[in-house]
C-alpha cells in the first residue's frame, strides 16, 4: 500500500511539473505572439500611410493634368476662334487687309500659293502681288529698278540707288516719290506690319565733311527715306526702322562697274506683325461688343 501511495505521489509531482513547463512555454508563445502581431500592426500602419500620400500625389497629378488638359482647350478654343475671324470676316480686319486678303489670294496661281503655310506667308504673298500689281499698273518711272519679292518670312523691295540717290548723297530723288507713296498707302492701311529700311553701299571708300565712311552713308540714307515716310507720307515713325548694312550684304563681287551698281541698294522689307494683328482684332472685338 505504501509503495503504491508513493507512486500516486511521484506521478502527480511529474505530472505537475510538465503542466508548468507546457504553461511557461505557452506564456512565452503569446507574448511573442503578441510582439509580431504588434509590429505587424505597425508596419500595417506605415504602409496605409505611405498608401495615402501616394494616393494624394496621385490626386494632385489627375488635378493638374486636367487643369492642362482644360487650359490647352481654352488655347485651341481661343486660336480657333482668332482664325475664325479671318475665315468669316466677322473681326475687323484693318483696311487693306480685311477687304482683300481672301480675294487676292483667290486670284493668284497655285504655284505661288505652295509656300503659303501659315497665316503670315499669306499675308506676305498677298502684300507682295498687290505691291508689284500697283508697281505695274502706275507705269512708275524706272519700274526696272524695283523688285519686289519675298524673302523667307518677309516682302522684300529692293530699289536701286539710281532711283533713290546721286552717287555718294543721302538726299533722296523726287524719283523716289511715286515709290514712296505707294509704300507709305500699303503701310498705312495695314497697322500690324513693321518696315525696316535697310541701305547697302558698294566696297568703294567714302570720307566728306559729312559722311564718315560707308556705314555712315548706309545708315544716312535709310533715315532720310524714314523721314520721308513720317513726315511727308504721315507713315507712323514707331513702325519704322532704318538700319545701315555698309558694303557688307552684297548681291555680288564688287569687280566691276555694273556689279558695284547692283550691290548699291535700299531695300525696304515690310514684317507682319502677327501679335500686332491678333491684338488689334481683339480691341476692335471689344470696341463692337461695346457698341
Amino acid at each position: 500500500m505504501k509503495r503504491i501511495l508513493g507512486l500516486l505521489i511521484v506521478t502527480v509531482l511529474v505530472t505537475s511539473c510538465v503542466s508548468k513547463k507546457k504553461y511557461v512555454q505557452l506564456e512565452q508563445d503569446l507574448i511573442d505572439t503578441k510582439g509580431e502581431l504588434q509590429q505587424t500592426t505597425l508596419e500595417k500602419e506605415e504602409l496605409e500611410t505611405k498608401m495615402a500620400a501616394i494616393e494624394k500625389r496621385v490626386e494632385i497629378y489627375n488635378a493638374n493634368i486636367n487643369s492642362l488638359q482644360t487650359e490647352n482647350a481654352t488655347l485651341q478654343a481661343s486660336n480657333d476662334q482668332k482664325m475664325d475671324f479671318l475665315d468669316d470676316n466677322s473681326a475687323v480686319m484693318s483696311a487693306n487687309m480685311r477687304a482683300n486678303l481672301e480675294a487676292t489670294l483667290a486670284q493668284l496661281p497655285a504655284e505661288e500659293l505652295e509656300g503659303a503655310k501659315t497665316l503670315k506667308d499669306s499675308m506676305n504673298i498677298a502684300i507682295a502681288h498687290n505691291l508689284k500689281k500697283s508697281i505695274s499698273d502706275s507705269n512708275m518711272e524706272n519700274e526696272g529698278d524695283i523688285n519686289v519679292g519675298i524673302d523667307q518670312t518677309v516682302v522684300m523691295i529692293s530699289v536701286a540707288d539710281s532711283l533713290l540717290f546721286r552717287s555718294g548723297s543721302y538726299n533722296v530723288s523726287r524719283k523716289a516719290n511715286p515709290l514712296l507713296a505707294k509704300l507709305a498707302d500699303v503701310i498705312n492701311a495695314e497697322p500690324s506690319i513693321d518696315v525696316m529700311i535697310e541701305g547697302h553701299t558698294d566696297n568703294k571708300g567714302i570720307h566728306t565733311e559729312e559722311i564718315v565712311d560707308n556705314w555712315d552713308l548706309s545708315v544716312k540714307r535709310s533715315t532720310a527715306i524714314a523721314r520721308i515716310l513720317q513726315h511727308k507720307y504721315k507713315v507712323d515713325p514707331a513702325r519704322l526702322i532704318p538700319a545701315g548694312r555698309s558694303s557688307y550684304v552684297p548681291l555680288t563681287d564688287n569687280s566691276t562697274y555694273k556689279n558695284r551698281a547692283r550691290n548699291r541698294r535700299t531695300n525696304i522689307i515690310i514684317m507682319p506683325n502677327l501679335n500686332k494683328f491678333f491684338a488689334l482684332m481683339a480691341e476692335e472685338e471689344v470696341v463692337s461688343l461695346e457698341e
